[in-house]
């Protein structure tokens, strides 16, 4: 469905670039309907937009946003986990620690990282990464995008609840600004795990949820193919989330979503991290946890 719009639109373009001119009128129709249809996704169209393999992910947001990034490995417990990139960078010529969940754009890349589904070892990891920037007064910047935190039984075995419920806990006490991003998927504890943050900003056809739509339409009518109607009902969009106060602003994409234009994207991110950073520099470390606590109460 929005592949298909997608397609038609970048067919539509290519033949505009060289059509003849009387050939030129009906194609600018055509593809006025068709922008207009992408003004219009409904909630289940724009979770299916945030999954798209050609969606901007962290592999390509780092690089766009951040110089001299130094990555960091490990849960110095158990082992290394892909699913959760994280590391030291540059950001406007100040460190920062920068923590997002990572996904691949092809199967092999996926199979990697265990399609964004971190085990407790990155949760683990991610924690001694926001420990460290708190020691040295770095701020963090964090990029969601998962389908949900790995539900297999060696990750209960070893601890996922315990790492995703010690994150929570640990990130609320942090005393550093935290900035959090929803780029595309936000799925239940695997999302809030590396998401209590100072400010929380979503990109226009991401998704934040307590689960996935299919969960939510498998726990209530016993038929994932009723995803549609879960989607209207957890008012997951970032339309939605902004109206009841859950994030602080939305983040526009292109028409047609963000991998139609990443470079506007990356201009975007930037400023709205930029000025998330200049307002909470201002504040002093007791300010920013007891703000962060109001917040979290609050909603």
């Amino acid at each position: 469905m929005i592949r298909t719009i997608l397609e038609e639109i970048a067919a539509a373009e290519a033949a505009l670039a060289t059509a003849k001119e009387e050939e030129k009128e009906a194609l600018c129709e055509r593809l006025s309907r068709l922008y207009d249809s992408c003004r219009e996704f409904t909630p289940e169209q724009k979770v299916l937009l945030s999954r798209l393999a050609k969606r901007p992910k962290i592999g390509q947001i780092l690089p766009a946003l951040f110089t001299d990034f130094f990555e960091q490995r490990g849960d110095r417990q158990c082992r290394e986990d892909a699913s959760i990139l994280c590391g030291i960078a540059m950001f406007d010529g100040r460190p920062v620690t920068v923590i997002g969940h990572r996904k691949g754009s092809t199967i092999e890349e996926n199979i990697a990282c265990n399609f964004g589904m971190p085990g407790p070892e990155g949760y683990r990891k991610a924690l001694r990464a926001m420990q460290q920037a708190e020691k040295f007064g770095r701020p963090i910047i964090t990029f969601i995008d998962t389908p949900g935190a790995y539900p297999g039984m060696e990750a209960e075995e070893r601890g996922q609840g315990e790492a995703i419920a010690r994150n929570l806990a640990k990130m609320s006490a942090l005393r550093v600004p935290v900035v959090a991003i929803v780029t595309g998927e936000g799925s239940s504890g695997g999302a809030l795990a590396i998401g209590v943050a100072d400010r929380i900003y979503m990109l226009e056809n991401a998704y934040y949820s307590v689960v996935t739509p299919e969960g939510c339409a498998s726990i209530l009518w016993k038929d994932a193919k009723k995803r549609g109607e879960a989607c209207a009902a957890l008012k997951l969009t970032a339309q939605d989330l902004l109206k009841l106060g859950v994030i602080d602003g939305i983040i526009p994409e292109a028409l047609g979503g963000a991998q139609r234009d990443a470079q506007a994207l990356y201009q975007r991110l930037h400023d709205v991290i930029a000025g998330a950073l200049s307002e909470l520099d201002g504040l002093a470390p007791q300010e920013l946890t007891e703000q962060r606590y109001r917040r979290y109460r609050a909603i």
